[in-house]
């Protein structure tokens, strides 16, 4: 069923409306977490990753504006603080309010766009693993099937002074490096195998999981680390009892055979992303990954698993909203033609700047990317990654 919706006079899709969503953020207001908070998953606590779900079932990841603002007043040190300057570039013409009706209203500059629903509550994040490490901001539920792991290991580039722009994970990592403070603290094999555990078999409100880690030099290490994650999660659920797919997300290695073990584990799908296509603002935005890793490596992974795995076995995650539509249609078209999977991303722009900017993209850039990629993976067979179910398909914020 396609639904549409009008935005100030702009008919718009759930798909193009849910990347402006993304984009642009919405204001909720205190009395949407007062009626539905202890009912359903929507929190003002940013790290629990709340989901909307639009008339036609489309989820959307929530990100309250007002919030995330307060949030980085908060905790964020001086050199943060100066992003201060971008605050006008941070407003929303979304709201989110409570109707007459006690529904959940979404409206646009003041005028309501649609009402739409939440996904029912969760414990997960009151629970603490046996070692004390709390589920909460280590590991998150994504829609409604996705348990997704963050931040698995070390992001070496970051440490060493040249994270992506984008990244606010590899920000702080970069910013304790430069301090000389102690480093978060990550989830162990065990820890990790606990939350699932608890999210899949317990509660079951995840069927899927995504492994997520930081960029690393010692790809080998990675892979062997991946290897025990995998290894602690199947001590307590057998790959067999996991009805989804099990994502990683993870550099290149130097040798792609690496990757055979990983596969061999009972991975569906390995994501080496490249980001942004344009390389000459890639080299300016990431400036680590083009340096040590480098788009041939990526290249080189990807059609290694593409070779011997078949097509849709292999990912590449693409930022939108950061470089013009049509260098990012490109990108994901060459790799459509080799057999792999293009994941939009859609650039949420509250965390850090790119290129002295924190605006999202207008309408037209998201419709131009989104018919140019369902005509790309029409063209290609290519199947749409299960992980955009989940709203926002990586914490690429």
């Amino acid at each position: 069923m396609t639904i549409q919706y009008n935005l100030g006079g702009q008919t718009v899709n759930s798909v193009e409306l849910k990347s402006l969503l993304i984009s642009k953020g919405v204001k909720v207001s205190k009395k949407v977490y007062q009626v539905y908070g202890r009912e359903f998953r929507v929190s003002s606590n940013l790290m629990t990753c709340n989901s909307i779900i639009l008339k036609d079932g489309t989820i959307v990841q929530l990100t309250d504006l007002s919030f995330h603002m307060g949030y980085i007043r908060s905790v964020m040190s001086w050199d943060m603080l100066k992003q201060l300057k971008f605050w006008p570039q941070l407003r929303t013409p979304f709201t989110l309010d409570v109707s007459e009706s006690n529904g959940a209203c979404l409206s646009y500059k003041g005028q309501p766009v649609t009402e739409v629903d939440f996904l029912r509550h969760s414990s997960f994040y009151k629970k603490v693993t046996k070692s004390g490490l709390p589920y909460l901001g280590n590991a998150v539920l994504q829609g409604k099937d996705w348990l997704s792991f963050q931040c698995l290991w070390l992001y070496d580039y970051a440490c060493a002074g040249e994270p992506c722009q984008y990244c606010y994970s590899g920000g702080l990592f970069n910013h304790y490096t430069r301090k000389k403070k102690k480093l978060p603290k990550f989830p162990s094999p065990q820890d990790a195998a606990e939350m699932v555990e608890y999210a899949v078999q317990t509660e079951k409100c995840a069927h899927s999981i995504q492994i997520t880690g930081g960029s690393t030099f010692n790809t080998h290490a990675e892979c062997e680390l991946i290897l025990e994650y995998l290894k602690a999660i199947y001590g307590r659920v057998k790959r067999s009892e996991i009805a989804g797919e099990i994502v990683v997300y993870m550099t290149p290695p130097t040798d792609p055979a690496d990757l055979d073990k990983i596969y061999e584990a009972g991975v569906d799908q390995i994501s080496h992303s490249l980001e942004i296509w344009n390389e000459k603002l890639a080299e300016a935005i990431m400036p680590g990954k083009m340096k040590y890793t480098g788009r041939k490596r990526h290249l080189e992974c990807l059609s290694y698993i593409a070779a011997k795995y078949g097509p849709n076995k292999a990912c590449c995650n693409f930022l939108i909203g950061v470089e013009p539509v049509e260098s990012s249609l490109t990108g994901a078209g060459y790799l459509a033609a080799m057999g792999v999977v293009p994941i939009a991303s859609v650039w949420i722009p509250f965390g850090r700047p790119v290129m002295g900017s924190m605006s999202g993209q207008d309408l037209d850039y998201y419709r131009t990317f989104i018919n140019g990629l369902a005509g790309i993976c029409t063209k290609y067979n290519i199947v749409p990654h299960k992980i955009l179910e989940a709203g926002q398909p990586c914490m690429t914020c």
